[in-house]
Parts: structure tokens; C-alpha cells; sequence
């Protein structure tokens, strides 16, 4: 299958997806490209993660990305692992996953990062998440390495080179614009009906009261008019 390039990355033609498991992630793609073995397909780039910010990282923002890349200490001296970017940095969340293979062995552990904008420790947490992947261990028996410490040292540096991570942005509870469109002009028109069926009559006394007053005066006029009138025809007779 032949890949597409895109603004500098490799894209699958129309209608595919890449949609690896993490196993395949660990050993399919991360320990070829640790221990520079042919990868099973040239879609995931390489880039250093921290020189982007995640809504700037190559690709679209819709889909979930994956990169290679390469550690990168905080220090010059020890082993913590620089998380900042350029708005912000990755902070770990939760207890890292063992990537156990078919062989029921361990080799890959999956660290999950939550991107917070901000300086730490008073960063503003967002939903863009973050797994790395990394591997801890791989088998001698995998490169005959067993009697070779210069191939053993070899293995055991690229597994600490490079990482594979996995960015996306958190879907969250929230509906579509479109849903809640929808949505809002259905309890619109709902509210209204019910508006219309339950709508209080009121009732305004002081135009009941003008009206029986009204009422009240022409009958009395009425009636002496009556009077006038029956008296006058009694005088006549």
C-alpha cells in the first residue's frame, strides 16, 4: 500500500486509518526504530515532541498523531526528562502501563501526560493527552545477544534514545455544535407549545370593575327613563 505525502508527512490514501495497538506500537514500530530495523511503514515521523506545542504539532487536530522522538534530559546532569514546551508543559498522571507481549513478557511501558498551559506547578490543565512509549526490555534471544556485550550496549542505548508518542485531544461529554443546535431549537419550539397550552389568563379586575359600573349606570338610567316616560303617559290620561 503506497502512502501519500502531505505538508511534509507521510498520509494513507482515502479510507484507511492507522489504528495500531499498542503492542504493535511497542513491537512493530518502536523496537524497529530503536534498533534501526526495517519499519513495517514509514507513517509515524520523527520530531522532538517538546519543540511543539500540541495543537501545533504536525497533522490535523482531529485525528490522533503519533511521533518518534528522541529523550531529551532537563539537566545535564540526571535523567529527569524535559516536558516544556513552548505555552505550557506535559505532566504525568496516573501509574505507567506495562506493554506485555504475546510471549507473556514485558517489554514496553506506557506513560501517561496531561499538557497544562502555564509554568508549573500552577498550570491550567487542558484536554490534550499524551501516551509514551518506551521500551524496558527486550529479549536476547530476539538479536543473539546473549555473548556480545558491544551488541548488548547497543540495544540497551537505543532503547533509551527513543520514545514513541501517541497525542490526541480528550473527547469530552460535551456535544457537537451541531447536536446542541439542534437540541436547543427542539426545547425552543417545545417551550413555546407548552406556552401556548398552559399560558395563564390574566384577568384585568379593574376593567371588570369599570365595565360593571358602567353597566350598572345605564340600567339605572335606563329604568328612569322608564319612570319618565310612564309618568308622563299618566298625566296625559
Amino acid at each position: 500500500m503506497n502512502s501519500l505525502r502531505l505538508n511534509g508527512l507521510r498520509k494513507l490514501p482515502p479510507g484507511f486509518r492507522f489504528q495500531p495497538t499498542e503492542e504493535e506500537l511497542v513491537f512493530q514500530y518502536l523496537k524497529c526504530k530503536a534498533f534501526s530495523f526495517p519499519l513495517p511503514a514509514s507513517i509515524i515521523p520523527d520530531l522532538n515532541i517538546c519543540n511543539f506545542d500540541p495543537w501545533d504539532l504536525p497533522g490535523d487536530l482531529g485525528e490522533e498523531r503519533y511521533f518518534f522522538s528522541v529523550k531529551e534530559a532537563k539537566y545535564k546532569i540526571g535523567n529527569r526528562i524535559n516536558w516544556a514546551t513552548a505555552s505550557g508543559y506535559w505532566k504525568a498522571t496516573g501509574s505507567d502501563k506495562q506493554i506485555i507481549s504475546r510471549r507473556n513478557q514485558v517489554a514496553g511501558m506506557r506513560k501517561t501526560l496531561v499538557f497544562h498551559m502555564g509554568k508549573p506547578p500552577h498550570g491550567l490543565r487542558t484536554d490534550w493527552i499524551m501516551h509514551e512509549y518506551r521500551l524496558v526490555n527486550v529479549p536476547n534471544n530476539d538479536f543473539n545477544s546473549a555473548n556480545n556485550p558491544m551488541m548488548q550496549n547497543y540495544l540497551n542505548h537505543g532503547m533509551e534514545k527513543w520514545v514513541l508518542c501517541h497525542v490526541f485531544l480528550k473527547r469530552t461529554s460535551k456535544k457537537s455544535s451541531e447536536e446542541e443546535i439542534m437540541q436547543s431549537f427542539c426545547n425552543k419550539n417545545r417551550n413555546e407549545e407548552l406556552g401556548h397550552r398552559m399560558e395563564p389568563k390574566l384577568y384585568n379586575f379593574m376593567r371588570e370593575k369599570d365595565a360593571e359600573s358602567s353597566s350598572s349606570s345605564s340600567a339605572s338610567s335606563r329604568s328612569d327613563i322608564t319612570e319618565v316616560s310612564s309618568s308622563a303617559c299618566s298625566r296625559q290620561y
